[in-house]
Parts: C-alpha cells; sequence; structure tokens
C-alpha cells in the first residue's frame, strides 16, 4: 500500500540539487543487494512475540549501514534521521507514520549483530558485491565503512606522547624565600 507523502517530502523531492549524500545513498540504494542480506539474517531475526514488535530487518539494516558510512553513534544517528530527509528516506522512515528507531534500540541492534558474528559477513559481502560491479570505497570516502566494530571509546582529552612526559619538571631554580633581601 502506497502511503500519501508529506509537504516536506514533496518539497524535498522537488529541490533542484542534489547534494552528494543524495548520490551517495542512491548509488548504495542501486548497488547493495538488499534483498539477499535480509534474507541471510532473517533466521536470526528475533520474531517479537512478546513485547513491543520490532523493527523491521530491512530498516534496521539500513540503518545499521547508514550509521558505518557515515561514523555517527547511536544517538547522533537517532538525531540524523529526524534531521535529514535524505537519511530517512533511505531508511524508508515516513515521520507521519513510522517511529524514529531511539538510540537504545540501534544500540541493541548492534550488539544482534555483534552476538551472531556478522558485521563481518555483511561488510564482507557488500565489499565483494561492490568489488564485482568495479567500485571500490576507501575508508577514508566515507569514515567507519571498513569497521566492524562502531563501539565509541572516549578518548582522553589530550594524548600523551613519548617525546612529552605526563608531568613536567621545574627547570628553574628555586629562588630564596627568606625575609630578608640582598
Amino acid at each position: 500500500m502506497r502511503r500519501q507523502g508529506s509537504f516536506s517530502q514533496a518539497e524535498y523531492a522537488e529541490k533542484k540539487k542534489q547534494t552528494r549524500r543524495d548520490k551517495f545513498l542512491a548509488e548504495m540504494e542501486r548497488v547493495v543487494p538488499w534483498a539477499r542480506l535480509v534474507e541471510r539474517l532473517r533466521p536470526l531475526y528475533p520474531k517479537g512475540q512478546r513485547g513491543r514488535p520490532p523493527i523491521g530487518l530491512e530498516r534496521m539494516l539500513r540503518i545499521y549501514f547508514l550509521q558505518q558510512w557515515y561514523g555517527l553513534a547511536d544517538e547522533a544517528l537517532e538525531d540524523a534521521l529526524y534531521d535529514s530527509q535524505a537519511l530517512r528516506g533511505f531508511a524508508g522512515i515516513d515521520l507521519n507514520h513510522d517511529p524514529v528507531p531511539d538510540a537504545t534500540t540501534l544500540l541493541k541492534f548492534r550488539h544482534w549483530l555483534e552476538r551472531h558474528e556478522l558485521t563481518k559477513v555483511l561488510f564482507d559481502e557488500v565489499g565483494a558485491m561492490l568489488a564485482q560491479r568495479g567500485l571500490l570505497m576507501r575508508q577514508g570516502t566515507i569514515p567507519a565503512f571498513a569497521r566492524t566494530d562502531a563501539t565509541i571509546i572516549a578518548a582522553p582529552s589530550r594524548p600523551r606522547t613519548a617525546t612529552r612526559p605526563a608531568t613536567r619538571k621545574c627547570t628553574k631554580p628555586k629562588r630564596a624565600t627568606s625575609g630578608t633581601s640582598g
């Protein structure tokens, strides 16, 4: 069943300039074998027999790839889905009818992929498919595509290097602090 689009979707579709993001997502829509990936993962995906029904596997898979391609943390991805019509369109989210998955749902999906050791399988399959078509995606082009683990680790505020000691030693001699001068 096809739904009527919102005014913002119609306005976005009629814009004159196609952004690099639009071009990239259109290319990935065309070349990634979404149906094949979904069928490969479907037997392991939760059926939702208890509690809240799960979000569709293809939508979650597309969102996971967005997260990897753009190097976004779970919270940042949730915000980006609300902010970007291009990302919502790629994921198949219509804000009038479909909820944007929250950061916890994204985290649980990522952990599900890791628990079943599917992240490397997914990226290897997509990488092989891109290679068959003569396409190459370098790690520097879209950050984090080559990574199989999207865990965000807090880095120290200022990294220490071997040339600079952790604490600085005083190099000036101390002045005398007696009560008399001279």
